[in-house]
This record gives structure tokens, C-alpha cells and sequence, in this order.
């Protein structure tokens, strides 16, 4: 847990996406979230964690829908939503907190 308080507590936004090898939905994420981070750059930081691998951190922030989608900066949520999202969506979201 201490891990991802480092991970979360950046002077830019951090959108992390969290998913599942087998979850269709979440999968197809990966292709979007791949345009989200190269359009922003060194300005936000993209992601993605597996919660298979990580089931304390999902049962801790209540994940239960696939994909869900977070934006945190300086450590503090922003914004939460599960279900797919298009890329520039996330790119208008993630820059508000640029």
C-alpha cells in the first residue's frame, strides 16, 4: 500500500487504470490508454494495474466494476468512473489537472 501512495502523490496528474487480463471491456483499454499517454507526454503519467495481482489495493478502493478509471494528483482523487471511456475524453479529463 505504501507503494502506491508513492505512485499517487505526484506533482502531475496520475490516471490509473485498473483491469483485468480477462475482462474484454478492460482489455480493449489497453489500445486507448496507449493514446491518452502518448498525446500527454511527460504532463500526466498513465497506469495501468492489474488487480488480480493486486487484490488488497482493489478491495481498499472498492474497485468492482471493469475498467475503472482514476485520476489522482498529489496523492488526492480527482476524478473515478468505471467502463470504457474514448481517448480524447481522458485527454480533456486528465488535462484539468495539468
Amino acid at each position: 500500500m505504501s507503494k502506491f501512495g508513492a505512485l499517487i502523490d505526484q506533482e502531475i496528474p496520475v490516471l490509473l487504470d485498473f483491469y483485468t487480463e480477462w475482462n474484454e471491456q478492460a482489455a480493449a483499454m489497453h489500445a486507448i490508454l496507449r493514446d491518452v499517454a502518448a498525446a500527454l507526454g511527460d504532463k500526466a503519467k498513465v497506469i495501468k494495474i492489474d488487480i488480480d495481482k493486486n487484490p488488497e489495493l482493489a478491495e481498499a478502493l472498492r474497485i468492482k466494476g471493469l475498467p475503472t478509471l482514476m485520476i489522482y494528483k498529489k496523492g488526492e482523487m480527482k476524478w473515478r468512473q468505471s467502463g470504457e471511456q474514448d481517448a480524447n475524453t481522458l485527454i480533456g479529463l486528465v488535462q484539468e489537472y495539468v
